[in-house]
């Protein structure tokens, strides 16, 4: 098959589950094409607004062709902002079909805006479109007004209806979207892919004299809950440490909340950091522990599990990965729940960390993922050329 995607964020900006599913079809013997549009924010970051490249770069990444552009967002212009970024897309579609054909299916990564673009697409050339939704409903209400009329919803919701399907990274967001969006569309799951060649099994060391060491690897906002793990941290002895990487933890408003509790001295906030590194931060820790209020999946929660390592986290991650013995829940917000079941760890572990690793490769492995991909593209587009 000859397979385009449109992913609404690409690196720099997040969008790592787009490349992965990519290659993992591309590895299947596809023809994948991702065209990428980055829209860039001034108020994000001025050096990369001023610096990023004005014309289109194309890539070769593990046999996947990437075309992206990047994009100068508007200040506080998010409709206006959303209408230049699906016409771009539009444009680059157009420029890329001049060239390699018209592709069999394009396949979006989340309705706003890769969505929209590949409705719009794909009534202009007659051919199906999938979204995979991996956003939350408290990351869309972040972003609209709790009213009925915010501008965003019918957009989305003729996206996820017209779609030939919706492909959500758990069950549970179903039913969490329904608030905005309903569930008058087609859907099914499917999970973002985990590399678990390079998250792969290592044993950690332990006995005396080993510091024992949790990490926590998710961006520094809200719903992360960074005031809970931090709190329920300080109750810990004080030979215990804490790793903590991601988009944040490392500026001033981090070091500032940080400040606020008797552990800072025994925390290490890396920042944003790449996937070596990633691998680095979870070889070197004992235990992942995630507070978030919200989560679509937690494929950190995975990844780390692929390396062979217990997790803790908040009854609010989905089934599809809490199934796993090797995944403890605790209530959102629970300080004193979360600061028990961490002690609680320290001393006992009764998950064998090799086969929680191959359980994880069994279920989440680029292999698995393609497959699922590549059944279910294959059934829309015989489907399609029948109807």
């Amino acid at each position: 098959m000859h397979i385009v995607e449109i992913p609404s964020f690409f690196p720099p900006y997040g969008g790592e589950f787009c490349l992965e599913q990519s290659k993992a079809l591309a590895r299947r013997g596809h023809k994948v094409s991702i065209l990428a549009n980055v829209q860039l924010s001034v108020l994000r970051s001025m050096r990369e607004f001023l610096t990023m490249p004005y014309s289109k770069e194309t890539l070769e990444i593990e046999g996947v062709r990437v075309e992206r552009r990047f994009m100068r967002g508007l200040p506080k212009s998010a409709r206006c902002n959303a209408e230049r970024w699906v016409r771009r897309v539009e444009r680059m579609f157009d420029e890329y079909v001049a060239t390699n054909g018209v592709p069999d299916i394009i396949h979006a990564h989340c309705a706003k805006w890769g969505g929209q673009a590949a409705m719009i697409i794909s009534k202009r050339y007659h051919i199906p479109y999938v979204v995979t939704e991996h956003l939350s409903y408290e990351v869309f209400a972040s972003e609209f007004t709790e009213h009925d009329d915010a501008w965003q919803i019918p957009v989305l919701k003729r996206v996820y209806a017209e779609a030939d399907m919706v492909v959500t990274v758990s069950d549970e967001l179903v039913d969490n979207l329904s608030p905005l969006f309903g569930k008058d569309y087609r859907h099914t799951t499917i999970s973002n892919t985990v590399d678990t060649e390079f998250f792969k099994y290592k044993p950690r060391v332990s006995g005396d004299g080993h510091t024992f060491t949790f990490c926590c690897l998710a961006n520094f906002w809200p719903l992360k809950r960074y005031d809970v793990l931090l709190e329920a941290f300080s109750r810990l002895p004080e030979d215990t440490s804490l790793l903590i990487a991601g988009r944040g933890t490392d500026n001033r408003d981090f070091r500032a909340l940080l400040s606020k509790y008797p552990c800072a001295s025994r925390v290490k906030a890396l920042g944003r950091i790449e996937k070596p590194s990633v691998r680095d931060v979870l070889y070197a820790s004992d235990y992942l522990v995630l507070a978030s209020e919200s989560e679509s999946q937690g494929l950190c929660l995975v990844e780390a599990m692929s390396t062979g390592i217990e997790t803790i986290a908040t009854d609010a991650i989905p089934q599809n990965v809490s199934r796993y013995e090797g995944c403890h829940t605790v209530p959102v917000g629970d300080v004193k729940a979360l600061a028990e079941q961490m002690k609680a760890v320290m001393s006992v572990r009764n998950v064998d960390g090799r086969q929680l690793s191959e359980a994880i490769d069994k279920d989440f492995s680029p292999q698995v993922i393609g497959e699922k991909l590549e059944n279910l593209f294959l059934e829309i587009k015989n489907r399609r050329a029948e109807s």
